[in-house]
């Protein structure tokens, strides 16, 4: 804590009682700035005073530092202190709250105590660290353990070296101080000596041995009869014989290690080639796969391009044959349908399009979780864009003069159209919510297995049913006079509106029903497997399987006249196709978007198309 430290310190806040809080980040910096350390800054020892004798004790700051005794001669400023361990700084560091700790304190500590910000070590603070190199201490060999019982805290010995050094120069000198303790070179038994009693003891001690020891001379003695003995020593006449058989003997380890290392070295180099080796047998046998499978795909691709072009032949002889007959009728030009413009805005894929007939709004709603406004009449521009939903927009449906959007969020958000503001949130399903339709001032909500139906009350959604029986995901949803249409898996359903039954199953193929359109003729579907199927709305008999699609028809929008129905189907593959319901062929194809084209919606003769690609096309004749 704050409080054990050897000198007043910050408070618990961190902050310097003294300093006004707004010139604390001021403070901080103050030790970019060096200042001159008291007396001079050159290397320069200083014998010790009695009032420098002082029990100012200092424990090592870090672990790795042992029980080295670090006393210093004066107390050390506050700014020169660690706000995290309490220490004066060791290797500071400037973080990225602007602020100076030690290194090791900033790399274990997850805030600044400061300001509460991550610490990220910057830069060495050099400044700081050259102040408190310039910090005089006493020698080590100048200091003692204190009697207390920490064990890592010291004190001045009197009868130790009384020099004090600057911080930055300690190693300089304790490697030469005469106070260091150091061994008889003789004999590892004698009594601990001091450096600056060495040479004496040298001259007495009765442990010299002869140089020739390690050759195997027993001579043991003291510095007189060492002189005798080598007068007399056997090996001494050797000498040079000996220093030359060291020599070579040096010079083959040297040599043998050398040679171990170059082993060491081919070793090495022989196991990475191994593993090159191995590399690229596993590369090439990859390569062989990948040859193999693309083969395989190649042939795969081959076979489906022969089926496609024997469909489009078949197509077209059928076209032929009803060309022949007549059935087709005379080309009109004015059905010819051309995109007059494109909306942009949206900041991802386009998935759902209403229309608001009474004031030409178009609302489009998007994996950017908003809905936009777009004039469809005067300016052609965005109106307004709508926030609220936490996921991506799936449906829109319009009631009245209310506006109900479904979305990944699993809610329901009910907006009035006339001020354009959000006026409800309801919690409708467990799941996202994939399609919305109303009738009968019911709306209808399509998700995960389940529809549910919901009474319209003013503002609010009052839940009435939840039809169950549903095999998969209901993504399409729609209304017809007194029945409402569900698809899911290879399934569509019709309910009574007026009691909420199924009265009748349709079976399909292709997978999931993902659009449903009802013209006053047919019921018309578009399957995960590219195909639209067309059933007789009165016998509810398969009459037609429209194919030309290469991809997912999502979507599926009819514009009826007196004279003739067509029906937009919009897919996967980018396009768009206009079918004549007349005689169950395409007679256009629409390719302007960039993406798959996700949502249709049709208003006064005009198609409103939107795609992967962000935008919304308007089409017409």
């Amino acid at each position: 804590s704050f409080g054990k430290t050897p000198w007043p310190f910050f408070a618990q806040t961190g902050r310097d009682a003294n300093v006004p809080a707004h010139l604390e980040f001021l403070s901080c910096f103050s030790l970019l700035t060096p200042f001159k350390a008291e007396g001079t800054n050159t290397f320069k020892q200083h014998r010790r005073t009695p009032s420098s004798s002082s029990t100012l004790t200092y424990s090592p700051r870090d672990e790795d530092d042992g029980m080295e005794p670090l006393v210093f001669a004066e107390q050390p400023s506050v700014k020169l202190c660690c706000q995290l361990c309490c220490s004066v700084f060791k290797d500071p560091v400037i973080t990225t709250c602007g602020h100076t700790f030690c290194r090791r304190c900033a790399l274990t500590s997850e805030k600044c105590p400061v300001d509460n910000a991550k610490l990220t070590v910057v830069v060495n603070n050099i400044a700081v660290a050259e102040q408190i190199g310039e910090l005089f201490i006493h020698c080590k060999y100048g200091c003692r353990p204190t009697a207390s019982s920490k064990p890592t805290a010291f004190e001045v010995d009197p009868r130790g070296c009384p020099f004090t050094i600057k911080l930055s120069a300690r190693k300089d000198h304790e490697s030469s101080c005469d106070y260091r303790p150091v061994r008889c070179p003789n004999n590892p038994s004698c009594p601990p000596l001091l450096k600056m009693n060495l040479e004496a003891h040298l001259k007495e001690c009765e442990h010299i041995k002869c140089p020739h020891s390690k050759y195997g001379c027993t001579f043991i003695g003291n510095q007189d009869t060492y002189e005798t003995h080598l007068e007399t020593c056997k090996f001494e006449g050797l000498k040079e014989f000996l220093q030359q058989t060291d020599d070579r003997f040096h010079e083959m380890q040297v040599a043998m290690a050398q040679k171990d290392q170059e082993i060491a070295f081919l070793r090495s180099m022989l196991g990475k080639l191994s593993e090159k080796i191995d590399q690229l047998e596993k590369n090439l046998e990859l390569k062989f796969d990948v040859l193999d499978e693309n083969q395989s795909k190649l042939s795969e691709d081959l076979m489906e391009f022969r089926r496609d072009a024997s469909m489009l032949n078949d197509e077209l002889s059928h076209i032929n044959a009803r060309l022949n007959m007549g059935i087709l009728g005379s080309y009109d030009p004015q059905q010819i349908f051309k995109c007059k413009g494109t909306f942009v805005g949206h900041q991802g894929p386009v998935w759902c399009l209403c229309v608001y007939s009474i004031g030409d709004l178009l609302f489009s709603g998007s994996s950017d979780k908003t809905i936009k406004v777009w004039d469809t009449c005067t300016t052609y521009k965005c109106q307004k864009t709508l926030e609220g939903h936490d996921g991506i927009v799936l449906a829109l449906c319009i009631q009245g003069n209310k506006l109900y959007s479904g979305s990944a969020d699993c809610t329901i958000i009910v907006w009035d159209i006339q001020n354009l503001q959000k006026v409800n949130t309801i919690r409708a399903h467990d799941n996202p919510v994939c399609t919305l339709v109303s009738s009968h001032n019911m709306l209808f909500s399509g998700s995960l297995k389940a529809i549910k139906v919901w009474d319209i009350v003013g503002t609010e959604l009052k839940l009435k049913k939840e039809l169950t029986g549903l095999n998969h995901w209901v993504r399409a949803l729609v209304a017809s006079q007194n029945y409402l249409y569900s698809g899911s898996y290879q399934t569509i359903k019709i309910w009574d509106i007026r009691n909420l039954e199924c009265v009748h199953v349709l079976q399909t193929s292709g997978g999931s029903v993902y659009s449903i359109a009802v013209t006053n003729h047919h019921i018309v579907c578009g399957t995960y497997e590219n195909l639209i199927h067309v059933w007789d709305i009165e016998t509810k008999e398969q009459v037609r399987t429209l194919t030309g699609h290469v991809g997912t028809v999502y979507a599926l929008a009819v514009i009826s006249t007196p004279d003739q129905t067509k029906v937009f189907s919009a897919s996967y593959d980018r396009s768009l196709r206009v079918w004549s319901m007349d005689n169950m062929i395409c007679t256009q194809t629409l390719l302007r978007h960039q993406g798959s084209v996700t949502a249709l919606a049709v208003s006064r003769g005009r198609l409103f198309s939107g795609a992967v690609d962000s935008t919304v096309k308007v089409w017409t004749c």
